[in-house]
C-alpha cells in the first residue's frame, strides 16, 4: 500500500467513526460488509475516555475485537486501555451496554477458535496483518454485563 492510498484509508476510516458517533450510531454499524461497534475506554494514563470503532465478531454473546492495528508492531492504545481498564461500554448501533474486556493471547485455550471467527467475519484481514507483524497479535473478549 503506497501513501496516498494509506492517508485515504485512514480519512475514510476517521468519516466512518465521526458519522457512527455523531448519528448516535444509527449510521456505521457496517462497514465495507464487517460489523463495527463502538469501544468506548478509559485512558491508561490520562484517564479520559477515548471512544474507536472497531470490528468485530460475536460469539455466543460475547464480542470479539482483533488487537490489529494493521500488522503495527505495537498493538493499538484501545487494547491498552482496556487491559488497564477492563470495565468499558460498547455501543452496537443505537444499542449501548457495559462489559468487562478480557484479553486472549496467541497460546490460551481459545485463541484459535476465536482468531477464525474474527479472521472469516473481517474478510480474511486479520491473517495479512499477523504476516505483517513479528509480535503475535493479542484478542480482547467483551463480556457485556447483566442487567
Amino acid at each position: 500500500m503506497n501513501t496516498l492510498e494509506r492517508t485515504v484509508g485512514i480519512k475514510l476510516l476517521q468519516l466512518h467513526h465521526e458519522l457512527y458517533v455523531r448519528s448516535g450510531g444509527r449510521i456505521g454499524q457496517g462497514w465495507l460488509g464487517v460489523p463495527c461497534l463502538l469501544l468506548t475506554t478509559t485512558g491508561a494514563k490520562s484517564g479520559l475516555e477515548r471512544v474507536n470503532s472497531l470490528t468485530y465478531a460475536e460469539d455466543d454473546g460475547q464480542y470479539v475485537l482483533v488487537a490489529s492495528k494493521g500488522g503495527a508492531p505495537q498493538s493499538p492504545a484501545w487494547f491498552h486501555n482496556a487491559k488497564a481498564n477492563p470495565q468499558v461500554k460498547v455501543q452496537i448501533g443505537t444499542r449501548k451496554f457495559d462489559a468487562t474486556a478480557h484479553v486472549v493471547r496467541k497460546g490460551d485455550a481459545d485463541y484459535d477458535r476465536l482468531w477464525k471467527l474474527a479472521n472469516d467475519n473481517n474478510k480474511n484481514r486479520y491473517d495479512a496483518y499477523q504476516r505483517a507483524t513479528e509480535r503475535p497479535i493479542p484478542i480482547l473478549v467483551l463480556r457485556p454485563k447483566s442487567s
